[in-house]
């Protein structure tokens, strides 16, 4: 599809600045990633409800949510893949530039289309969070049964069976799901924001 360049960015009269002196704490993208059944959505969720008790803006955009309405047009081939990290990479600056603090939780298994996503963001924003399991305790989980089809062939470029998860080489937060409480690892993200100073 051909790009239109009939169009000018239209400068807001309120700028993230101002949201987040209104806001009182900075803005981020928290980027958690790891495999199906590492626990990401649940630590997404359980950060963001610290967060929302200690009255912070924020906000938690998951993978399958996502994939019911915005990105419903994507399969799970690279290329679409590829694509539907891009967009979120997008919506997830507009939260940011609202001043809000969005978790994200998706696999998001390629080194390369995570790197573009934290270019899109100022230094210090964008933080990786490499939710780390072994596939056998992933695997042994498994809430919502997709290693069994995947081992079955019933799912093709499933990541960690027949496509390949690449782990972050410097992520700014490393969680060890399978030896760490839910509230232990909320506590180690909340305490490196604080540490940050962006709450």
């Amino acid at each position: 599809m051909e790009k239109s360049g009939n169009i000018t960015w239209h400068h807001t009269t309120v700028t993230k600045k101002d949201r987040i002196l209104l806001n009182g704490h900075k803005s981020c993208v928290l980027w958690f990633t790891g495999l199906s059944g590492s626990g990401k959505s649940t630590l997404a969720n359980a950060v963001d409800h610290m967060l929302f008790q200690e009255s912070y803006r924020s906000f938690v955009l998951d993978g399958d949510n996502i994939r019911h309405g915005l990105n419903s047009d994507l399969s799970f081939l690279p290329k679409d893949r590829k694509e539907n990290i891009r967009r979120i990479g997008e919506v997830a600056k507009l939260f940011v530039e609202s001043g809000q603090i969005v978790s994200t939780a998706f696999i998001s298994p390629f080194l390369e289309d995570r790197e573009l996503v934290r270019k899109m963001f100022a230094p210090g924003e964008f933080i990786e969070i490499y939710v780390n399991c072994p596939i056998y305790v992933c695997e042994d989980r498994d809430p919502k049964g997709l290693y069994k089809k995947a081992r079955k062939g019933e799912i093709l470029e499933f990541t960690g069976i027949s496509s390949p998860y690449e782990p972050p080489h410097h992520p700014e937060i490393i969680i060890d799901t399978n030896q760490m409480t839910i509230e232990q690892s909320v506590e180690k993200v909340m305490v490196y924001l604080k540490d940050k100073k962006i709450l």
